[in-house]
């Protein structure tokens, strides 16, 4: 005859997987009320990720790559030199928006598109707006100050960095996957937007882009 009363030694392993169970279910609780929520970004740059949304219909044609920024990101200061071997952060440049370009003489899409930054450089340059060229030539350092040269591309400021750690940096969180990178940067130091390869930057798309990006500042551009 069979005991209808299950035995101790049967109950042991039903109770630890009642507990087992419901730990679990208790962590899944606590995770989505709490540990699941990781930082949004920085709050500061909510207004970047707002601006990308505004001018996000204004990416086609010539700057159709562009990526537009989908959550508040700060980059990193990057820390370069200006022609006169002075330290430079891209904080100098707060208050302005700014086209943040790493170019090398030895990438030859970077090359090409030396001369439309140049343009675009010329063309919009002023209180709150910049190219932020900076070359990271790791060798010869007279190199790309003579490509500039040769080239008359005299608009452009030049910078650099031969430890090439602008690049690094900038990979580290995802916004420099190869040569070219630019990165459009709002007054604050937060994202608009991102394109990984080369743009024809003083085409009419692009002006439109831009100018649009600095709103009534850009009227008289």
């Amino acid at each position: 005859m069979l005991d209808p009363k299950p035995s101790a030694t049967r109950l042991i392993p039903l109770v630890i997987a009642t507990v087992a169970i419901g730990g679990l279910a208790g962590f899944a609780a606590l995770y989505g009320l709490g540990l699941s929520r990781a930082p949004a970004g920085d709050p500061a740059c909510r207004s970047a990720v707002a601006t990308a949304a505004r001018i996000a219909p204004l990416a086609r044609g010539e700057v159709a790559a562009l990526t537009m920024a989908s959550a508040p990101l700060k980059l990193p200061d990057l820390a370069f030199e200006d022609a006169d071997g002075k330290p430079r952060k891209l904080s100098d440049f707060r208050g302005k928006t700014l086209l943040v370009n790493l170019w090398a003489t030895w990438c030859v899409p970077c090359r090409k598109e030396m001369p439309a930054l140049d343009e675009l450089q010329a063309k919009l340059a002023g209180p709150n707006f910049e190219v932020v060229a900076i070359n990271i030539d790791t060798r010869d350092p007279e190199k790309p100050k003579n490509f500039l040269k040769d080239a008359s591309l005299t608009r452009l400021g030049y910078f650099n960095d031969q430890k090439a750690k602008v690049f690094q940096d900038l990979k580290a969180i995802g916004r420099a996957l190869g040569m070219p990178t630019s990165v459009l940067v709002d007054p604050h130091g937060c994202e608009i937007a991102t394109i990984a390869g080369p743009a024809e930057w003083a085409s009419d798309d692009a002006l439109k882009l831009i100018r649009a990006t600095l709103g009534p500042a850009a009227a008289s551009l």
